[in-house]
């Protein structure tokens, strides 16, 4: 009887074990079905977006003044202080206005990151849907125990991965709530590649 007792605990424990590893998997792989269907409803229940519009107004903001305070022109000039003051409120109404279910369908479908300098002079749209599926790659990984990382790498540009940070909820549940920008191609990369 204590054989059969024990081996119900192992039993019960490893179970927990799986189901607590393996629930952000699920999680993402719902994500995942949700953008492609275009299922904005689950998507909604999904996304933390209050958490997901902050991270990314955190990385956008850091990536214009980055791309400000490498431009001699901006950084050395008056007005372009005061754009660089302005930026984070430009950057935060930008993405309160455009972070939504079909906005966060179209970054898991495509692996595309909003454009700091875009998002901050764009009006409120909603993304056209794809015309056909692309081969995105997908990672996977615990950045720590309380948040798991899904790796969206479109082939055609395989140094630029978007990371989408998923944030537990609870012991079992998930919700998309942090982004994490892909650092962009150094200066003369972008030249080299619109010229060609």
């Amino acid at each position: 009887m204590k054989g059969f007792i024990k081996g119900v605990v192992v039993l019960a424990v490893v179970a927990f074990l799986v189901a607590y590893l393996a629930s952000p998997t699920l999680t993402v792989n719902a994500i995942v079905a949700a953008a492609k269907a275009g299922d904005e409803a689950a998507l909604e229940r999904m996304v933390d977006f209050p958490a997901f519009r902050d991270s990314l107004k955190d990385e956008l903001t850091a990536r214009l003044m980055a791309e400000a305070q490498a431009d001699p022109d901006v950084r050395d000039s008056a007005l372009g202080g005061l754009g660089m003051m302005l930026a984070p409120m430009l950057v935060g109404g930008a993405v309160d206005a455009l972070v939504n279910a079909p906005t966060i369908a179209a970054m898991v479908r495509t692996a595309e990151t909003p454009d700091a300098i875009d998002a901050a002079t764009a009006t409120a749209t909603t993304p056209e849907p794809e015309s056909e599926d692309r081969d995105i790659r997908q990672s996977y990984a615990y950045r720590d125990r309380n948040t798991f990382v899904l790796g969206l790498t479109d082939p055609d540009r395989p140094e630029e991965k978007l990371k989408l940070l998923f944030k537990r909820q609870g012991l079992f549940g998930w919700k998309l709530a942090g982004i994490d920008l892909p650092n962009p191609p150094p200066s003369g990369e972008v030249a080299r590649s619109a010229a060609e």
